[in-house]
């Protein structure tokens, strides 16, 4: 386990001496990482070795391949198994049979998934802009990129590294790890069961890119977290800091068209009547009632928190529910989210505790911006220093560039603070 400095700003000497001292590179030493939140995904389609590329280029210290496997058992970086968001593969009529109904994490989904498509085949996609409707800019790329490897993910963080001469770390997330593990099955009816965490593990060996200053996986399940802590990580000999992934804090998530609300792994682990208390230890002894319908709030509780401070290094919340965003007033003319009068009151006690807490995600266009009580827009920019004034100490972003030029400045206005 890592023992985060508890304070959103390294700017004391003897801070970043201890920082440099541990081997942790200049860039842990920031006031905020920058995590490429699926590469610069605002300007190139997501999950393209064109859009980590560019993040790199743009100042992301981080950059973030989700990962789902192919039938054959290699690591892709997309966001989700389901396919025809981000790929042409609906245009492709050599696929067209591959198309199925599949329950992921509870909500049926009819698509193409990568899971029944070997990587040759993999091979063959081309990717598309996510987003069409805010990033039509982006649909020019349309077509021309492929979509990358894990293996292809980390080659470039160290190629890149070494061009500009600083480290490039990757934060990669196993996408719906209980479904490929435990439940899910092929388009023929077979079990996935496909270990993606133990798969991610044994690439991070295999690839020699296991610098603890350089990874941080992710997940918003804890059964899986708790396994690569206690488990997998040991038994490869390695040691990476684990986030967990906080979707909706409010409690009202409907978990019937989405899991953002709860982890799967409740959910699935419950309903198999498997023994809670044993397989999630202090956790399930800190959270009252803990089980299938337990919610993401109930799991930043002060006693909650000191228990995932055993399995986990670092948090990962939602923004809007860390700034305590709620709806638009009804009849509003600007239907967007309005800020909270403060921040989220367990961010505090994460930090006391230790954790590091990266936000996401920052996206610049306007549909995407909050407004204050008054209707006025908050620029990205003014969100990003809210969080690091706040403690927050990695935020994700789709605009690494405009992340990055935030950092800059705080670094700058930390340096003329720090007494000569």
């Amino acid at each position: 386990m890592f023992a985060f400095p508890a304070t959103g700003r390294l700017a004391a000497p003897v801070a970043l001496l201890a920082l440099m001292l541990a081997g942790m590179p200049l860039a842990l030493a920031s006031p905020l990482l920058v995590i490429a939140h699926r590469g610069a995904s605002g300007e190139r389609p997501e999950h393209t070795l064109e859009a980590y590329r560019l993040a790199i280029a743009q100042g992301a210290d981080f950059i973030e391949p989700d990962l789902v496997p192919t039938r054959d058992g290699v690591l892709v970086a997309r966001h989700e198994n389901a396919l025809s968001g981000s790929t042409d593969v609906a245009a492709r009529p050599e696929f067209a049979d591959r198309k199925a109904r599949k329950k992921i994490d509870g909500v049926w989904i009819e698509d193409w998934f990568a899971e029944d498509f070997t990587l040759v085949e993999i091979r063959q996609l081309r990717a598309r802009e996510t987003r069409p409707d805010v990033r039509a800019a982006n649909t020019a790329y349309d077509g021309r990129f492929g979509i990358p490897t894990l293996e292809e993910v980390v080659a470039l963080a160290k190629a890149e590294g070494e061009r500009f001469g600083r480290p490039i770390g990757i934060y990669p997330e196993t996408k719906h790890p209980t479904f490929f593990l435990h439940e899910g099955q092929h388009l023929d009816g077979t079990p996935i069961a496909m270990d993606t965490s133990a798969m991610l593990v044994e690439a991070l060996v295999r690839l020699d890119f296991t610098d603890p200053a350089r990874v941080f996986i992710q997940s918003f399940e804890i059964d899986n977290l708790r396994r690569l802590q206690h488990t997998l990580m040991p038994r490869a000999g390695v040691e990476l800091p684990l986030v967990f992934l906080i979707g909706d804090t409010s409690g009202q998530s409907d978990p019937t068209t989405t899991n953002f609300g709860q982890p799967y792994d409740l959910v699935w682990f419950a309903a198999k009547g498997d023994d809670l208390a044993a397989r999630y230890g202090a956790l399930a002894a800190a959270v009252p009632g803990f089980g299938a319908a337990t919610h993401y709030g109930e799991l930043v509780t002060p006693s909650a928190l000191a228990a995932l401070r055993g399995d986990v290094d670092g948090l990962g919340p939602w923004i809007a529910s860390l700034v305590q965003a709620s709806p638009a007033p009804a009849g509003a003319a600007d239907p967007r989210p309005r800020l909270g009068a403060s921040m989220a009151p367990w961010l505090a006690e994460a930090r006391r505790l230790g954790f590091a807490v990266h936000a996401y995600t920052v996206r610049a266009e306007p549909p995407y911006r909050f407004v204050d009580v008054d209707g006025v827009e908050q620029a990205p920019e003014a969100l990003v220093r809210q969080l690091a004034a706040a403690g927050v100490t990695g935020v994700f972003a789709d605009q690494p560039g405009l992340a990055a030029g935030v950092r800059d400045a705080l670094r700058h206005e930390d340096a003329a603070r720090t007494p000569r």
